[in-house]
């Protein structure tokens, strides 16, 4: 379920989710939703991807992978230290779904999966967006909720993309 990518989609989807809605103030029905969906995509793929879905990776592709990622989570705390240091949180969310969506396009090299281009172009579009939003005066709650949401609804339709592929 991991090693296919569904269950990190479906948990960083939870993730976003959670930021996302929070300005909702209905906590007591948004975090039991994302945690269904989230689930529920985890099951789908027990019960629909083989065992051996995904499988391990070739060393380089493994290599490729932390080295991407190590890139990204860098540039996700030069991000959060900026953002906070320069006295505009609310622009953090949205640069962060930037940097995560742009970490995709080296991603869909390393692993010879072009498809992984679209999630990553997706979330690259949502957080510009959100970006918009903030340079246009919206509220927190609004750029968050862009940002969070979006990115939400782009890493479950993406686990989802998966299933479906796979079924």
């Amino acid at each position: 379920m991991f090693k296919s990518g569904v269950g990190f989609y479906a948990l960083f989807g939870y993730g976003w989710w959670l930021m996302g809605s929070s300005s909702w103030h209905l906590m007591s029905v948004t975090v039991p939703l994302g945690g269904l969906i989230a689930l529920a995509l985890m099951l789908a793929a027990r019960r629909v991807l083989p065992a051996s879905a995904g499988g391990p990776p070739p060393l380089e592709q493994r290599r490729a992978f932390g080295r991407i990622n190590a890139i990204q989570w860098i540039l996700i705390a030069a991000i959060a230290t900026i953002c906070g240091a320069f006295g505009v949180p609310t622009l953090i969310a949205p640069l962060v779904a930037v940097v995560v969506g742009a970490h995709f396009l080296p991603l869909a090299t390393a692993f010879a999966e072009p498809r992984l281009r679209v999630p990553g172009a997706l979330l690259i579009a949502v957080g510009l967006a959100g970006v918009l939003l903030w340079a246009l005066g919206a509220s927190h709650g609004t750029v968050f909720t862009t940002a969070g949401v979006g990115s939400a609804a782009v890493l479950w339709s993406t686990a989802l993309w998966r299933l479906t592929a796979a079924a």
